[in-house]
């Protein structure tokens, strides 16, 4: 390991506090180790992860106090024994489930994918965790085909906006949900929408009187039974949160235990219809064959931004030292896209 140090700049989550509660604080990486990369930090996003996290929401975050930041890009500026020395230079994206909000970070070299030249570092973040997010659950789990037509719930946000560029440019018709001001965005990205203070149901069943293929469904909570009616035969509902219950009092972990045996439940009774709770982090166990499947999509994802065909919907751009304004300011409902964190 290299003797040499360098001082990080990070954002601490130190408890269950709002926003301006966020300290800054500075520690000393050594050098990268046996198969490690130090990366500077050019972009972090702003999810609704650690928008729970705060919250002590999170299903899995550990305990305060940490570094949120659930995923990163920037460049690899030394590399630890058993690395080849190319790497140094390469722009590199990755998941990194907390850690991210930092000027640099120590990662594990197998996990770095790497950028496609030319694409813009905070533009790329923008399609970290939610293209893997998006590109799994269109591709890998829902499997819908060209001329077939999915529900996206939030279809403006990070993850609802870059499924529903996906599965147009399959040639599958997107039904997005959205607040009525944002209805325009969301038909600028070839969706078709419908205003998620009304009737959904009414509002899609006008749209799809036989339903749908495939419902993408981050809101969890009694609307999730919905999601499930407005499903055609055959189709499948793919729950990926529970945002419903961010607010709610008790124990963080049994909203969405809820909602898996919801889906369970649905699994195995005779209806035609299928369920699925998508985790990200599934599979890690077999770190080979996750790594390269991780790689594999979100590769795919940056070349399709890299060569124009899919929009970054960046909502704003704050310094890393102003994460506690960016995390205001995602949580305030009034953004569209993604606010980024990019460095100082």
């Amino acid at each position: 390991m290299s003797t040499n140090t360098i001082t990080a700049v990070e954002v601490v989550l130190p408890g269950r506090v709002e926003p301006d509660g966020l300290q800054i604080t500075h520690r000393e990486l050594a050098g990268p180790g046996h198969g490690q990369a130090l990366v500077r930090v050019e972009a972090s996003g702003v999810s609704f992860a650690e928008q729970q996290m705060r919250r002590g929401k999170y299903f899995d975050q550990p305990p305060f106090p940490f570094v949120p930041g659930y995923d990163m890009v920037g460049v690899v500026e030394a590399v630890g024994p058993g690395v080849g020395a190319q790497l140094v230079g390469t722009r590199v994206a990755a998941l990194t489930k907390i850690g991210g909000w930092s000027s640099h970070l120590l990662l594990e070299a197998a996990d770095l994918v790497p950028v496609p030249t030319g694409l813009d570092p905070a533009a790329a973040e923008t399609f970290v965790v939610n293209g893997i997010t998006a590109w799994q659950m269109l591709h890998r789990i829902a499997g819908v085909r060209s001329g077939g037509t999915v529900l996206v719930h939030g279809a403006n946000g990070g993850v609802g906006s870059t499924l529903g560029q996906l599965a147009r440019l399959a040639g599958i018709r997107v039904i997005g949900t959205a607040s009525a001001r944002n209805a325009e965005a969301v038909r600028a990205l070839g969706a078709e929408p419908v205003d998620y203070r009304g009737d959904i149901t009414a509002q899609v069943r006008a749209l799809a009187p036989e339903g749908v293929d495939a419902v993408f469904d981050h809101v969890g909570g009694p609307g999730i039974v919905d999601s499930f009616r407005l499903l055609a035969p055959g189709g499948t509902l793919v729950a990926y949160g529970s945002a419903a219950t961010k607010d709610e009092a008790g124990n963080s972990r049994l909203p969405v235990l809820r909602l898996i045996a919801r889906l369970l439940w649905w699994k195995i009774l005779p209806n035609r219809r299928r369920t699925h709770f998508y985790n990200i982090w599934a599979g890690r166990r077999r770190a080979d064959r996750f790594r390269a499947r991780l790689a594999e999509d979100l590769g795919a994802v940056l070349d399709l931004a890299a060569a124009g065909d899919l929009e970054a919907r960046i909502a704003a751009r704050f310094p890393l030292r102003e994460a506690a304004l960016a995390l205001a300011a995602a949580e305030s409902g009034s953004v569209t896209g993604k606010v980024v964190l990019v460095a100082d």
